[in-house]
């Protein structure tokens, strides 16, 4: 796996980062959103610099040109719930992009430590040699990444596979390195080392999705 961490370079992404968790300032819910939807500009926009592009003539009030456009055919799919965020800041920069929707949660069977990854909704175009993009917020274990890519595998063999989140915890990306193909690129705003005991990322920022959306009821 080709992965691109783009803490590793100065930029105004580590404000973004930095009041998502902020343990103050992360308790504005719309702000909390924004900052996810501003980051998945960032990484989308990265990202646009290795796809595939043609020249295209474009005709102007006063005459023409020649510009170079993408040519990849995207599906953009998000993790639900905690997704919804950056999904609307990659489809803001691939806004012709097709979309796909799953949702994916822990599912804990006798106590907090340990959990299954339950997939119950799934909406998705064919995937057949197009450029697959995966976006979830939080990449803690990589159970969730990877039981989505199970799931998405009857809807056909994407040319290109992309995953996109803001925190991961090495463990996870480790994981997620073992189970998807070689080609596949990580785009990712910051890197943590580690997990807890209930597999939360650390420092990380706490729970992305209750964060955004308000706190849901265990199953």
């Amino acid at each position: 796996m080709i992965i691109h961490n783009l803490s590793q370079q100065n930029s105004v992404l580590n404000t973004f980062i930095s009041e998502m968790r902020h343990v103050k300032i992360q308790k504005d819910s719309m702000r909390f959103r924004r900052n996810i939807e501003r980051i998945g500009e960032v990484l989308g926009y990265e990202m646009s610099k290795i796809l595939t592009y043609k020249s295209s003539k474009i005709d102007t009030p006063l005459g023409s040109c020649q510009i170079n456009l993408m040519e990849n055919d995207i599906v953009l799919c998000s993790i639900l719930r905690a997704g919804i965020p950056l999904h609307n800041g990659l489809l803001n920069y691939f806004d012709t992009a097709e979309n796909a929707f799953i949702s994916a949660y822990r599912h804990h069977k006798h106590h907090i430590e340990t959990f299954e990854i339950i997939v119950e909704y799934l909406a998705c175009p064919k995937l057949e040699n197009k450029t697959l993009i995966l976006a979830d917020p939080m990449l803690a274990t990589g159970q969730s990444m990877v039981a989505t890519f199970e799931a998405l595998k009857p809807f056909g063999t994407p040319k290109n596979i992309h995953l996109v989140s803001v925190i991961g915890a090495e463990p996870g990306i480790n994981y997620v390195n073992e189970h998807f193909p070689k080609n596949t690129h990580l785009w990712i705003a910051t890197i943590d080392k580690t997990l807890n005991n209930e597999s939360y990322i650390i420092p990380g920022l706490g729970d992305a999705g209750d964060l955004a959306f308000g706190k849901k009821l265990q199953k």
